[in-house]
């Protein structure tokens, strides 16, 4: 190797370290919201998204923000890896997930349950509502899904209207 092409890999891999924690936590969110089964821990998601991080990291061209392409990186890996797992993820118990995390890393269960209903929602809505929950605007969640603000604006708020009601149904508290 080239002593400039070696000098420009470790430049990389510093930029890219440099990535990876300023966005640690939104990774460990992004690999925690999704229940793949007993197969797969959060830390074989991180480990995942991380590759798809480093084999995309060139190519970032920089049209969108950075916390922008590095969530949709992650949340495209992670519906890569639920679909390979080819199941009904609706009838999987999250806390199945979470088998190696420590007890105040449990979600509680209002969270389990916001989590299963959302698993439920069809793939569109369930990666809209992840974004905004993890507080992306309509603008970057446009930006990152391919769709006008309008129609995120719409889809979000009949999401949340889909939930509220299978929330309802769930616990058999619907309004008369």
């Amino acid at each position: 190797m080239q002593p400039s092409a070696l000098h420009q890999n470790e430049k990389n891999v510093d930029q890219f370290n440099a990535l990876v924690l300023r966005h640690k936590a939104m990774l460990w969110h992004v690999c925690s919201d999704y229940n793949l089964g007993k197969a797969w821990n959060t830390e074989d998601c991180m480990q995942e998204v991380m590759a798809n991080l480093w084999r995309s990291f060139d190519t970032f061209e920089g049209r969108s923000s950075e916390k922008t392409w590095v969530w949709r990186v992650a949340t495209n890996t992670m519906l890569m890896l639920q679909r390979k797992c080819n199941r009904d993820l609706s009838t999987e118990s999250l806390a199945d997930n979470n088998e190696s995390d420590t007890p105040e890393e449990q979600p509680d269960e209002g969270q389990q349950q916001l989590q299963q209903l959302i698993e439920a929602l069809p793939e569109e809505n369930a990666t809209a509502i992840r974004a905004f929950l993890d507080g992306f605007s309509y603008k970057e969640i446009a930006d990152m899904t391919g769709s006008s603000v309008g129609a995120v604006a719409m889809r979000i708020a009949r999401t949340k209207r889909r939930l509220k009601q299978l929330y309802e149904e769930e616990n058999n508290t619907l309004e008369i």
